[in-house]
């Protein structure tokens, strides 16, 4: 085994046992986060509109929202852990943060890892075009040309259930996508909601809106999985917020609009989970 061979066998070990001890470890954190009067919250902030910074550079974004909401419930200031996507679950597993809130989605391989709350949350994966084109289902794109980014989940979702007289055009990355609606190249496109609102805020003469949702990803809080309490605590948080409407609000402030049913998505997630 060469030097830099040993040196990788050595760091997949190192952080194979940091994760076990995690896992094993007797814990409570909302005591710890009680005592230590901050709860460190993971946020990927390149992620808009989940995560981001303003002008100046203030974090924000949906997930930011959530964060906020849940540190004023739990009484204590919020130390927002910046992450990115692949180092979200090395940060929880290490203790660098208590809680995940980072546009999370529900996994049945991240789930062997981690614990994942009920669904806060949605990705969803639309068809947008202009509101005065005729589609109100998927039955409706027989004839239509729909912009997907190749092999995305989108491409493989309509490739399974567009009708045969739809036309996929397949771009190679989501600029090309949106720039081929915009220039009325297709008639309308198949990506998440987020980006739907975005292109309809930059081009308002185009009148884009979302016509119908293709599938849903539940978004969820990730937690250590020996975190029983903390866990008990915040599905209680998410069932009350849901229930009030906090979360539909955050959710349609953000994405344009609003959280599907929250009680199917949770069943939903906990089949994947499982």
């Amino acid at each position: 085994m060469n030097f830099i061979s040993r040196r990788s066998f050595t760091l997949a070990a190192v952080t194979l046992a940091l994760a076990g001890t995690a896992l094993t470890a007797a814990a409570d954190t909302l005591k710890d986060i009680q005592s230590r009067k901050k709860v460190l919250i993971a946020i990927d902030l390149s992620v808009p509109p989940y995560g981001m910074t303003d002008a100046n550079m203030q974090p924000q974004g949906a997930d930011v929202d959530v964060a906020r909401a849940m540190a004023r419930d739990l009484g204590v200031p919020l130390e927002i852990v910046q992450v990115s996507g692949p180092n979200r679950i090395p940060f929880l597993m290490t203790n660098k943060a208590d809680l995940v809130i980072s546009s999370f989605s529900v996994t049945a391989e991240r789930a062997k890892v981690v614990a994942f709350s009920a669904p806060y949350s949605v990705n969803q994966l639309v068809v947008g075009a202009a509101k005065g084109v005729a589609i109100t289902k998927m039955d409706d794109l027989n004839g239509k040309r729909v912009a997907v980014v190749r092999g995305n989940l989108q491409d493989l979702e309509l490739t399974k259930s567009a009708p045969k007289g739809a036309t996929l055009v397949r771009y190679e990355d989501d600029a090309t996508a949106n720039t081929a609606l915009i220039a009325g190249q297709v008639d309308a496109i198949a990506t998440p909601a987020t980006t739907v609102k975005t292109l309809a805020e930059k081009n308002p003469a185009k009148n884009l809106e979302v016509k119908f949702v293709v599938k849903m990803q539940p978004l969820a809080i990730g937690l250590r999985k020996n975190d029983a309490e903390l866990m008990k605590w915040v599905n209680a948080w998410v069932e009350k917020n849901t229930a009030n409407g906090e979360l539909n609000k955050i959710y349609t402030k953000h994405m344009g609009i609003g959280l599907p049913d929250m009680k199917k998505l949770a069943d939903e997630a906990r089949a994947i989970a499982l």
